[in-house]
C-alpha cells in the first residue's frame, strides 16, 4: 500500500463537493504533469491511502482523508473539444492524460499548511519543499502515519 498527497482546488472540487457526489467518488481529472500522471497511471493501486488537500484557496491544507478507488484510466476529459483539459494530440487509441477514481473515506478539520511546516516529521515531505509545485506527490508512510494520527481531528 502506497500513501499520497492529492491537490484540489475548492473551486472546482473540495472535500464537501466530493462528500455529496454518488459513493463519494470522483474521478481526479485534468492532470496534465507528466509525473502526476506517472504517478496515477504507474503507481496508485485501489486501496492506497490520499490525504485530500485544498490547494490555491485562502487557507491551503488537508481537508480529508480518502483512498484510490480504481485503477487509471484513461481521461476522457482530454477528447472534449470545449473542454479546457483538451489536449489535440491525444487519441482514444493513444491518450496522453490519465486518471484514477478517489472515494472520501471522512473528512476533517482543516491541517492547515502552516501547521503541516510547523512538524519536523514533515520536514522531508515533497509538498512542503520549496517550488513544488504537483498536484499529486507521494508521501513516505511515517508522514503519512503523522499526519493521521497526530494531527487529524473530527
Amino acid at each position: 500500500m502506497r500513501y499520497w498527497l492529492m491537490k484540489s482546488e475548492p473551486s472546482d472540487v473540495s472535500i464537501d463537493d466530493l462528500a455529496r457526489l454518488p459513493d463519494q467518488t470522483v474521478a481526479w481529472y485534468g492532470v496534465r504533469n507528466y509525473q502526476a500522471r506517472n504517478f496515477m497511471r504507474d503507481q496508485m493501486k485501489v486501496g492506497d491511502g490520499v490525504l485530500f488537500y485544498h490547494s490555491n484557496c485562502k487557507e491551503p491544507g488537508v481537508a480529508g482523508i480518502a483512498r484510490v478507488s480504481s485503477t487509471a484510466y484513461p481521461d476522457a476529459t482530454q477528447f472534449e473539444l470545449i473542454n479546457k483539459y483538451f489536449d489535440p494530440k491525444a487519441t482514444p487509441e493513444q491518450p496522453r492524460w490519465f486518471n484514477v477514481d478517489v472515494q472520501l473515506v471522512r473528512k476533517i478539520a482543516l491541517i492547515p499548511l502552516d501547521e503541516l511546516r510547523k512538524h519536523p516529521e514533515l520536514a522531508r515531505m515533497r509538498t512542503l519543499q520549496r517550488g513544488n509545485r504537483l498536484s499529486i506527490t507521494p508521501l513516505d508512510p511515517a508522514e503519512w502515519k503523522f499526519i493521521t494520527t497526530r494531527l487529524v481531528h473530527d
